[in-house]
């Protein structure tokens, strides 16, 4: 006797995403934009998926990166990035986001550097 496969678990993402953000606390910092790298995973709860509308449009992470920029200058990654994460939790049907914000031009020497940090209901 076999049983159907049960889906356990969904999970959306985007990575790379590359925006130009007004951030940053140092002076040569200020009135300027830096790119920053963004990764995020969203956990959904798992059901059937056929439509568009039966999942998370991932184009929607974008809009939600760009709306957050728009706002104007932030001055910590880490600040940039629970927003951003907390804008993502506003779909009720995300369980858990992780986010990684990466600022190329954070650290002479370094590919990047940055954070990480996971919300969830």
């Amino acid at each position: 006797m076999t049983t159907d496969p049960i889906l356990d678990h969904l999970t959306v993402f985007v990575r790379g995403l590359a925006v130009e953000a007004a951030i940053g606390i140092h002076d040569h910092e200020m009135g300027r934009t830096q790119p920053l790298i963004i990764d995020a995973e969203l956990d959904l709860m798992p059901h059937h998926v056929d439509r568009l509308a039966d999942t998370y449009n991932y184009e929607a992470v974008l809009i939600a990166a760009e709306a957050l920029v728009a706002e104007g200058h932030v001055g910590l990654v880490e600040t940039f990035a629970e927003r951003f994460a907390r804008a993502l939790m506003d779909d009720v049907r995300i369980r858990s986001v992780r986010v990684t914000v990466s600022k190329p031009e954070a650290l002479d020497g370094a590919e990047a550097a940055g954070c990480s940090l996971t919300l969830s209901r």
